[in-house]
């Protein structure tokens, strides 16, 4: 009996997001199940948030807790970007690209799916995207 490509370590062509919209959303969505793991996970209590006031991502608007849970993961996602690029950016050698600076600025405005895309896209123009 043969195993099929999808057991050998191979993603499925048709299993795997086509688009980076879609791609990219894959990944908030992962992200999105990490924040909830993290927020359930018990802590030493010395490393225990004090109170939700300290929250970076809530203190100066007022956002529901599922707001919250997608900024957080929207963040994560943007992050290992980041250190995506910045691995790329080491290894070969490459100045900072203007339009990545763009994006980067832009989502840091926006915090939304959009303009996470548009980072996606302009790391996938240069081949930095492994995923």
């Amino acid at each position: 009996m043969s195993d099929s490509p999808s057991r050998r370590g191979k993603p499925d062509p048709a299993a795997t997001p086509q688009t980076i919209t879609d791609r990219v959303l894959a990944r908030v969505s992962d992200a999105g199940l990490a924040v909830d793991q993290g927020a359930k996970a018990t802590r030493h209590k010395a490393t225990r948030r004090r109170s939700a006031a300290s929250d970076r991502l809530s203190a100066s608007v007022t956002r529901t807790p599922e707001q919250v849970r997608e900024a957080r993961a929207l963040r994560r996602v943007f992050l290992d970007l980041g250190d995506s690029y910045r691995e790329y950016r080491q290894r070969t050698g490459a100045p900072v690209s203007s339009d990545v600076r763009e994006a980067a600025y832009r989502f840091r405005r926006e915090l939304n799916v959009t303009s996470l895309v548009s980072v996606a896209a302009s790391l996938d123009q240069l081949d930095v995207l492994t995923w």
